[in-house]
């Protein structure tokens, strides 16, 4: 059970959630302050004074009063009029997070939404219940209002659910699981559930999460790439990065010491050559450089967690309510733009080293495409083209986002973020970077056969083992996308992990 308080969110918590189904629990400190702000909000009603967002219109209809016995309807037509989302659903777990982070951003007080409301998404969440919410339509300001109506509509049983993967009518699923929903909504409420940044937040909160994944991932097979090409480990010396001195670099290159430190296959300066090209000589700095990255995004993406950014906000310990623009997404715009560069350099050279592997010329001896009899077999010629096309979608995908801006609400919002784009895109970037990364994967461990893998170092012997497992040396030509596929997999799976990650955490 995770209780969750309005401060205490992080990415490991939010992933158990939101991934892994471990239910939620509001702590105790929470529910008063939900109560206090919500009673707060029904004094302010009372008073007929225009309060944007309470008894007013939306956006350029701000200066619009809206009548108190209209107040309940205001609230749902703004869910019913904002659900404008197309384009394919997010998947379920994205969706979780969504409701995951909403209501700790709105259990912190400065909302005033009723803990009954609180209290059913959470319902929603524990029984697996997951709203249809669409991928496209949030500029990334004044919140993620579209995907967050579509969330939201099933709390007045409206919109659609998917429930043990099957969708549903939300109408006919609540009935069906004896699910009530609310009778409506209270001044406020419906504002309070879209106006913030949490579809792009739980989108790239599960970018950052497997990026941190696929790095660990790249150690392992870089080294077994390393080992391939019979790398120089002398790049790996402690005192070259502790000169520099950037974090992630020194990080990196003690991890790839460590794994590579009873390699036969490995060379040494001036052995074999004098340097190695830069896709190996400075993979610490690029992959480094990666690292320090997602250790920044991170710091963003957990403020961003525990945020309100709710519009207006209320501070009961004041009696005020401001309008503000805490919903803006320029903080996680700009951070998932840098995530998108940083992750699509790690495929960059990922897929250089990967062309090292099969070109003959720049092998240090391999056979041409990594096979017995090039000519009448190609080997792995198109895993290297394949490779070479994801990592040049990634660097249409990088484009920031966060540059772009247009009007909207008849230039009442004039300058939005775009945050949303930049996450999806950002998770684009790294489902790709996971493909690339397993082509160069299921190179290496080509290239290893004709090295001697007996010489291989304890560790990235597991690492190889455990591919022979699943695929085998290929020695002539055959359909290609069978392996390509399952090592991606693979690649994604615990297990792979299992086999070299302990080792290297204790290292």
């Amino acid at each position: 059970m995770i209780k969750i308080d309005g401060t205490n969110l992080n990415i490991k918590k939010f992933i158990q959630v939101a991934r892994f189904n471990e239910p939620v629990k509001l702590c105790d400190k929470a529910v008063q302050q939900v109560k206090k702000a919500s009673d707060y909000i029904a004094e302010v009603v009372k008073k007929d004074k225009p309060v944007y967002g309470i008894n007013t219109g939306f956006g350029k209809l701000s200066d619009t009063t809206v009548d108190r016995k209209d107040l309940s309807k205001l609230q749902e037509n703004l869910l019913k009029s904002h659900a404008c989302g197309v384009g394919n659903p997010l998947k379920e777990e994205i969706v979780r997070g969504m409701i995951l982070l909403r209501v700790n951003a709105l259990i912190k007080g400065n909302s005033g939404i009723r803990l009954q409301v609180l209290e059913k998404l959470i319902e929603f969440l524990n029984k697996g219940v997951t709203p249809v919410v669409f991928e496209k339509g949030s500029l990334g300001a004044s919140g993620d209002l579209a995907p967050l109506s579509h969330m939201s509509l099933p709390l007045i049983n409206l919109g659609e659910c998917f429930y043990k993967g099957e969708r549903f009518p939300t109408e006919e699923l609540l009935d069906t699981l004896d699910i009530k929903p609310i009778k409506q909504l209270l001044a406020k409420e419906g504002l309070s559930l879209i106006n913030g940044t949490q579809c792009m937040t739980s989108i790239g909160a599960f970018a950052l999460h497997d990026a941190f994944d696929l790095l660990e991932d790249i150690h392992v097979v870089s080294s077994l790439t390393f080992e391939a090409l019979q790398g120089i480990t002398d790049i790996f010396y402690d005192r070259v990065h502790q000169v520099r001195g950037q974090h992630g670099q020194i990080k990196v290159a003690k991890i790839m010491r460590d794994i590579l430190t009873d390699s036969h296959l490995t060379t040494k300066q001036g052995e074999k050559r004098v340097q190695d090209a830069y896709s190996l000589r400075c993979l610490p700095q690029v992959h480094g450089a990666t690292l320090d990255t997602l250790e920044f995004v991170k710091d963003k993406v957990e403020i961003e967690m525990n945020a309100a950014t709710d519009n207006p906000l209320i501070f009961t310990e004041d009696d005020k309510v401001i309008s503000a623009g805490n919903f803006h997404g320029q903080p996680l715009a700009l951070a998932f733009d840098y995530l998108k560069i940083a992750m699509s350099e790690l495929a960059n050279i990922s897929e250089r080293r990967l062309e090292r592997m099969v070109n003959p010329n720049l092998s240090n001896g391999l056979p041409p495409f990594l096979v017995d009899q090039p000519g009448i077999n190609s080997g792995f010629m198109i895993v290297q083209y394949s490779a070479a096309s994801v990592v040049s979608e990634n660097k249409v995908l990088a484009h920031p986002s966060s540059v772009d801006s247009i009007p909207s609400s008849a230039n009442q919002e004039d300058h939005v973020s775009m945050g949303t784009t930049s996450a999806r895109h950002a998770l684009m970037i790294v489902e790709n970077v996971r493909k690339v990364i397993a082509m160069e994967l299921f190179t290496a461990c080509q290239a290893i056969d004709f090295r001697g893998k007996t010489n291989l170092s304890k560790r990235t012997k597991k690492a190889y083992n455990k591919v022979r497992e699943y695929i085998p040396f290929i020695d002539h030509d055959e359909v290609m996308y069978k392996h390509i596929h399952l090592i991606e997999d693979l690649v994604a799976s615990k297990e792979f992990k299992e086999h070299f990650l302990k080792e290297e955490s204790n290292a």
